[in-house]
């Protein structure tokens, strides 16, 4: 979870609400909320929450960790509400709805829009998580579908709220964008329009169709990587032979990011739904809308309900398709401004942090209301 979020929420709460933040102060491989203060409570520079960083063990494999005894004695206090951003099934999000105190409300935040059947322990710390809940929130609209009707779920109150962005970091700038343009050698604007990928490099994401279709596009374009994975070594050899017009970077910070959206003109995520797996949210889209660069997508999983209109939606396995609308927005800038105005307009008024934020502490407070009637 993005601490921006809880700074957000103490923001909204026009200090009626005192936040605090814990993330774990290491974890193997992500270091999640970066360097904190470990076990201690915090407020930096320009900060409204409390953030911590506290001990978790077994940190290389996300359903074994669990939290250590800092956490547990931060829990003795009497929190109004406690809301765990993990799945239900996890037993993170079991330990910390066992510790959080009775009297507070206790709420979790998942991403599951897959129905599944989770072998032991898993389907017991779910059943444990939820009757221990006051409610729920779903990351999209196919999640609170998958799990709404099912049992222990559909009984309790819940909200559908998205992810968020920084819609100041996230920002165009067409000053750095020429910057990190010249760092690539990409200076001249003849060069053609820079077509970014962000996340994962993995067959799943569907960076093979992305570069299939490239590769026929005559018309001039640049090709942006941004991240890691097993097909590191393909995107690099297809990279060689189209040198100077293939840039790849790895492991950049989430300001890095940011730094380099503000050089590209497209985002390209052609996300592929496998058996086990469709696109939950996709990050990189909003963070290409506050960007102000124009998007095309796959219509995997949630995407089409985080875009609306906002994107160009492409059948995710439609080659053809996908070859013809890169070829015209690669071709045409005037519609290329168009949807880049569509979404900075969206992202602005439905995933900036603060407008979530805000939908975050109403749920909360609902919560709140609701046990005081039924105590009464």
């Amino acid at each position: 979870m993005s601490r921006r979020l809880p700074n957000e929420i103490a923001k909204a709460g026009l200090g009626d609400w005192d936040v605090v933040a814990v993330g774990p102060s290491f974890y193997e491989g992500n270091p999640r909320f970066g360097d904190l203060e470990p076990a201690h409570l915090i407020v930096e520079p320009g900060e409204a929450a409390r953030v911590a960083g506290m001990p978790m063990y077994v940190t290389n494999n996300v359903h074994f960790a669990f939290w250590g005894g800092a956490v547990r004695r931060l829990l003795q206090n009497d929190f109004d509400v406690v809301h765990c951003w993990d799945e239900p099934f996890n037993p993170l999000c079991a330990q910390i709805a066992r510790l959080s105190p009775k009297t507070s409300v206790f709420t979790f935040y998942t991403f599951q829009n897959i129905s599944k059947k989770y072998p032991p322990p898993f389907a017991q710390l779910e059943r444990y998580t939820l009757r221990r809940s006051d409610g729920w929130i779903a990351a999209g609209a196919l999640v609170e579908a998958t799990l709404g009707s099912r049992e222990g779920y559909r009984a309790l109150p819940r909200r559908l709220l998205g992810l968020g962005v920084d819609v100041d970091e996230f920002a165009p700038d067409g000053v750095v964008g020429q910057a990190v343009r010249e760092e690539f050698g990409w200076g001249d604007p003849g060069g053609g329009p820079v077509v970014a990928f962000v996340g994962r490099f993995t067959v799943e994401k569907g960076l093979r169709i992305m570069m299939r279709a490239l590769e026929r596009i005559e018309t001039p374009w640049r090709a942006l990587f941004i991240g890691s994975g097993e097909l590191e070594h393909e995107i690099e050899t297809w990279s060689r032979v189209r040198a100077g017009r293939v840039a790849i970077r790895r492991n950049l910070t989430h300001g890095e990011v940011a730094r380099h959206l503000k050089a590209c003109d497209i985002l390209c995520a052609p996300s592929q739904t496998t058996p086990i797996w469709r696109e939950q949210f996709g990050r990189m889209l909003i963070e290409a809308f506050a960007s102000g660069v124009a998007v095309v997508t796959s219509d995997s999983g949630e995407i089409p309900n985080v875009v609306a209109d906002a994107a160009i939606v492409v059948p995710e396995s439609d080659e053809a398709k996908w070859l013809t609308e890169l070829q015209e927005i690669i071709s045409d800038p005037a519609r290329r401004a168009r949807y880049a105005a569509r979404g900075l307009e969206r992202v602005r008024t439905k995933f900036a942090w603060s407008v979530l934020a805000k939908q975050h502490l109403d749920f909360f407070e609902e919560l709140i209301e609701n046990r005081r009637s039924t105590a009464l």
